[in-house]
């Protein structure tokens, strides 16, 4: 069996089919054939025998009418007795040529039949007749009569004789039908019991040299889809699965030799956390600290030398003050940015009505010298953490009082759900953004105005991204908007129990 299972499955199949191919030409021929004789013989004995049976009939009938016509003639004389006797001749040649055409000339009795019938005419018929026609009388033929009767004897024995023979032929018709039937039947049969041996084999054929190999080679590779990726795979089978199995097992090696790579970057991964966790600590505490200490003298140095000196001195002291207010700032974006998706929280089911109203609260001031008016929808509950969703609002909130137009600030939030997912736009009648900047926002430090005209650290939208995509979401910029700014994003639905139950049914 190794021989075969090197072969390619394709051979395999094509064998297989060439196989199946002969089988069925030689049972369809085998079947016909059968089916022909069977024809054949119920032709035989439905067209031709019973038929001939019938004729022969007729062919007594048309003997005894002539028989009987001439009686009739001999015993009256009248002329209207020989009318049967006439057409009687008639039909007998009809009956003879239609048993010939029918079954032939059986053992020669159709022909001794018709010369029998000649030879009581001429020797007896014919006569008997002439004599009673010429004569006039009825009487001086009867000694004939006796004659007659003999020969008319002889043709009813070779009639009689040949309704046995074709009684024969029947039964021999009816016994090669029932031979042809028999025959038919058991091809059947045969074929029927070929099929499912045939069918039988080729399953444990395919089983052995397909089926198994296939079968062995996916429980290896299920065994190093669990995880153990130091399995070697031992693939049997036609030559396309022994190659599969090698593929399989080439990118096994693949695999261990991307893992134990890595384990190593992993490695580095921790590594490189740990001092960016060491950083963060420097920055929120020891970076700081000078920081606030230029900021505090500089502060002193404006308010107490704040005038006394030359305009140019007071324009670059506030220079120093505006620059580490601004470095403060950025620090603490930067350590609130490094934060999100590294220091996690436990997530909870957080109310969205209740996050927007506190960071609604927290811009009033802001809120009522521009006079804005928010337009807030009915929102739902979604799992995260609230100080991380609670600054993607801050954000696009902020930025909708910020970047203001000439008319009075219109924010609207809005939600609609889109399958397993809640849809939020955030819509303001704003500046607004050209489309050509829609994924340039979201890159950290990336502004679009000078810090003088809008001042801010360009991390924002970058942090609203990072936000919503640790919470299974996206976010982006609507640009097929007439005016102002449309900002979208998402973030998965929260099933309540009973949705959850009606889900998992």
């Amino acid at each position: 069996m190794n021989l075969p299972q090197r072969l390619p499955a394709s051979r395999l199949l094509v064998v297989i089919v060439v196989v199946l191919l002969a089988m069925t030409a030689v049972a369809i021929s085998s079947t016909v054939l059968a089916l022909d004789s069977l024809s054949s013989a119920r032709s035989r004995s439905v067209d031709e025998i019973e038929p001939a049976g019938r004729r022969v009939n007729d062919l007594n009938r048309s003997l005894l009418d002539q028989e009987t016509g001439l009686r009739g003639f001999i015993l009256t004389g009248q002329e209207d007795f020989l009318t049967p006797y006439l057409e009687g001749q008639k039909n007998e040649a009809d009956a003879a040529k239609a048993v010939r055409d029918l079954v032939g000339d059986v053992n020669g009795r159709v022909s001794r039949i018709e010369d029998l019938a000649r030879q009581w005419r001429s020797d007896y018929a014919e006569i008997t007749v002439t004599a009673i026609q010429l004569s006039g009388t009825k009487v001086g033929v009867a000694g004939d009569i006796e004659r007659g009767k003999v020969l008319f004897d002889q043709l009813r024995g070779e009639v009689a004789e040949l309704r046995s023979d074709i009684a024969g032929l029947a039964r021999q018709g009816r016994a090669d039908l029932d031979h042809a039937a028999a025959v038919v039947l058991w091809l059947v049969i045969g074929m029927g019991v070929l099929l499912v041996a045939v069918i039988g084999g080729l399953s444990l054929l395919l089983h052995r040299l397909l089926i198994a190999p296939l079968a062995n080679l996916a429980a290896h590779t299920r065994q190093v889809a669990s995880g153990d990726f130091e399995h070697e795979i031992d693939a049997e089978g036609p030559r396309e699965t022994v190659q599969l199995g090698e593929d399989v097992n080439a990118m096994r090696h693949r695999i261990v030799q991307e893992l134990a790579t890595l384990d190593a970057a992993k490695t580095e991964l921790q590594r490189s956390n740990s001092e960016l966790e060491q950083f963060a600590y420097v920055a929120s505490h020891d970076l700081q600290e000078p920081l606030r200490k230029v900021a505090s003298f500089c502060q002193l140095l404006q308010r107490r030398y704040g005038g006394q000196l030359d305009e140019r001195a007071d324009q670059y002291i506030d220079f120093a003050v505006d620059g580490a207010k601004r470095m403060q700032v950025l620090i603490n974006d930067l350590l609130a940015f490094s934060r999100v998706g590294r220091l996690t929280r436990e997530q909870t089911v957080i109310d969205l009505n209740e996050l927007v109203r506190q960071v609604v609260d927290s811009y009033s001031d802001r809120i009522e010298q521009t006079g804005a008016r928010l337009e807030i929808a009915d929102l739902p509950s979604v799992r995260g953490e609230a100080s991380l969703l609670s600054a993607v609002f801050q954000n696009l909130i902020s930025n909708a009082l910020k970047f203001t137009g000439t008319e009075t600030p219109v924010i609207s939030i809005d939600v609609q759900k889109d399958g397993e997912m809640w849809k939020f736009t955030v819509r303001d009648n704003g500046i607004g953004i050209e489309s050509e900047y829609a994924d340039r926002i979201f890159v950290i430090f990336q502004r679009l105005h000078p810090k003088d005209a809008y001042p801010g650290t360009g991390i924002g939208l970058a942090m609203c991204r990072k936000i919503v995509e640790y919470h299974g979401g996206t976010i982006w910029l609507k640009t097929d908007v007439d005016s102002g700014t449309t900002f979208e994003f998402t973030l998965p639905v929260v099933h309540e129990p009973a949705e959850l139950e009606e889900v998992h049914a």
